[in-house]
């Protein structure tokens, strides 16, 4: 019900009665005669008096509005503890909070500011806000009280998406677990990898995915006495990408490229062999010309010194250019270097001593053990199967040539088991420089290990191949059921397929181009269909992890609070709620001068003596 007198009726109340007033003096005045009038300036001060003394009034009954001292909110989240607000806060609880029956429930940050108006600073307990969250906090102080975090893992660091058949390292960090380890199983839930945490609960694993497709790893954390604390997924997409076209050019024959080559026929990469065998003969595929044109066509050259001498000075050029225009150019190193072959290197960036001699040399050896071994080789092929139960072989002694290479700005591609250099790149241009010293690679082939074998020669292709563009999406890595994530690269229409082939829009974010928010039901591999593109991502189920959950949001929550201290609300963010300001001076004020009215009226100050 509107109560009776408000302030705009009280104040028309007022304004009519200070007009009659003054309607009556001025009537009074001229109703009298010249020798009875009073001054001038007594009637001023009279006609003056009355809106002065109604506007006093006006103001006790509806005193001015000052601003009002503006309370914390405290915000209570997942694993908060029992908190007290003090005189002037308030204490609120999001959904994920712990469920307390006399606390005031909200199911967001942006309706607990919007049921408290004025609100300036915030105080979140327990382990953090949510994505739901971050961004209503903007304009406002946010404190931050994090709770002690949970045992478990609470860093992982994985590749979302690799080649079929690249190796990969899984680490990450776990924490309340002393004198524990940490196995990474393969999606047959094989062991692949093992090791002990670190001090500080580090580790690092590694693995290689072998089929194309979405694969779930799992991670598993012991403790001290072997007990599993934790289990959690590491999802991993596999994919098979355009395969670099290679070229490979040999001065001779040898047992180095006819392995090399088949290792490139059998892992789907598309090649060019040219092998020279002398008097003009070469062997291998259809010769090509070695010009701008040729280079152009493929994404990484393999060339020994042998044919990387015989070349003329305008393919060399050609070579050259190619290299700054993104080929990758790997230099076999299978002899001694005459002093022109050395020249060339240092054109390319590389110091080159030594190398007349040949010298044994050990790649390093995993630190896992038999059962980690055999699950990465695999049962092998139909016609050279692996038992379960063999040990793996033993890696041999290659050799190299006894040079030491130097480059600028340098970084190895291949190092032996005392961590000296068995090869070393370089960018030149747009493209990248190699220089390769194992000269028998192929001896890991004939002796079981051709993991070893593959592993090395992927390795350098991954690193010097041609850069290609990038087409996936721009996908949140940790995602959980129920909690917003971000899906940027999307065009209009863009769909979600979840497990059981349900189809889920997207709501675009209007600050964001080409981005969009996704509120995952379920847990599971999810498929993103964008135009004729579509990309698998994971969504964890909503209690899956709960340390590196908790991790993850004390960041967010620690970061939002860093960049919040001493900010102040932006323009049209909630101000300090206003509160009637104090009644009595103006209650005073009319009181004198009402008292100075009655007063004035009734004395003789400004009369004519006529008038008497």
């Amino acid at each position: 019900m509107t109560p009776l007198f408000t302030p705009t009726t009280t104040a028309w109340l007022l304004a009519f009665a200070a007009l009659l007033a003054i309607v009556r003096l001025v009537y009074r005045h001229l109703r009298a005669g010249p020798a009875q009038r009073s001054h001038a300036a007594r009637i001023a001060v009279l006609l003056v008096a009355q809106p002065v003394c109604a506007a006093l009034l006006y103001f006790a009954l509806w005193p001015p509005t000052v601003p009002g001292r503006a309370g914390t909110l405290v915000v209570a989240t997942s694993g908060a503890q029992r908190a007290k607000a003090t005189a002037g806060d308030a204490l609120v609880a999001l959904p994920e909070a712990p469920q307390w029956s006399d606390v005031e429930r909200v199911p967001d940050l942006a309706t607990a500011l919007r049921r408290h108006p004025g609100t300036q600073r915030v105080r979140v307990i327990g382990d953090g806000l949510d994505a739901r969250d971050l961004d209503a906090a903007n304009g406002v102080a946010v404190e931050f009280t994090p709770s002690p975090l949970p045992r478990g893992v609470l860093e992982l660091h994985s590749p979302g998406r690799i080649a079929a058949g690249d190796e990969f390292n899984v680490g990450g960090r776990v924490g309340g677990v002393a004198n524990g380890a940490a196995e990474l199983l393969d999606p047959a839930r094989r062991r692949v990898d093992r090791t002990t945490l670190a001090r500080d609960g580090r580790f690092d694993l590694s693995a290689t995915a072998r089929g194309e497709g979405s694969a779930t790893f799992r991670l598993r954390v012991l403790d001290a006495g072997q007990r599993v604390i934790e289990e959690i997924d590491v999802p991993l997409l596999v994919e098979t990408p355009v395969p670099p076209r290679v070229l490979l050019l040999a001065g001779a024959p040898g047992p180095e490229v006819k392995y090399l080559r088949r290792w490139l026929e059998d892992a789907g990469l598309p090649s060019q062999a040219q092998v020279a065998v002398g008097g003009g003969v070469q062997l291998g595929d259809a010769p090509v010309a070695i010009n701008a044109g040729t280079l152009a066509r493929f994404d990484v050259a393999v060339i020994d010194e042998r044919a990387w001498s015989s070349m003329g000075e305008a393919q060399r050029g050609d070579l050259d250019a190619a290299v700054r225009d993104g080929l990758g150019l790997l230099v076999r190193v299978t002899g001694a270097l005459s002093a022109h072959e050395r020249a060339r290197l240092r054109a390319l960036g590389f110091a080159f001593d030594g190398g007349r001699d040949s010298t044994p040399v050990r790649l390093p050896a995993t630190a896992r053990d038999d059962a980690a071994e055999r699950a990465r080789l695999g049962p092998g092929s139909q016609d050279a199967p692996r038992s379960r139960e063999e040990p793996p072989p033993e890696l041999p002694v290659l050799a190299r040539r006894d040079a030491t290479v130097r480059a600028s700005y340098g970084v190895p591609l291949l190092r032996d088991a005392d961590g000296a250099p068995l090869a070393t790149w370089r960018a030149h241009g747009r493209g990248r420089v190699g220089v390769w010293l194992v000269t028998d690679s192929f001896r890991l082939v004939l002796v079981g290990r051709d993991d070893r074998h593959a592993q090395m020669w992927s390795g350098a292709f991954a690193t010097l191949a041609r850069a290609r563009p990038q087409t996936a999406f721009d996908i949140d890595r940790d995602a959980w059921e129920g909690q917003r994530m971000s899906l940027c690269g999307v065009q209009e229409g863009a769909r979600v397929i979840a497990p059981g082939a349900r189809e889920h829009g997207l709501v675009r974010d209007p600050a964001a181009r080409g981005c969009a928010a996704f509120w995952p039901r379920s847990a599971g591999w999810h498929r993103l269909r964008s135009g004729d593109r579509e990309q698998a991502f994971f969504v964890r189920a909503r209690d899956a992890a709960p340390a590196l959950k908790a991790q993850a949001t004390r960041e967010a929550t620690l970061r939002l609070a860093a960049s919040s201290s001493g900010a102040t609300p932006a323009s049209g963010a909630l101000q300090a709620p206003r509160r009637p300001g104090a009644r009595w001076p103006w209650w005073l004020g009319w009181l004198v001068a009402s008292a100075a009215l009655w007063w004035f009226e009734r004395s003789r100050v400004g009369r004519r003596l006529s008038a008497v």
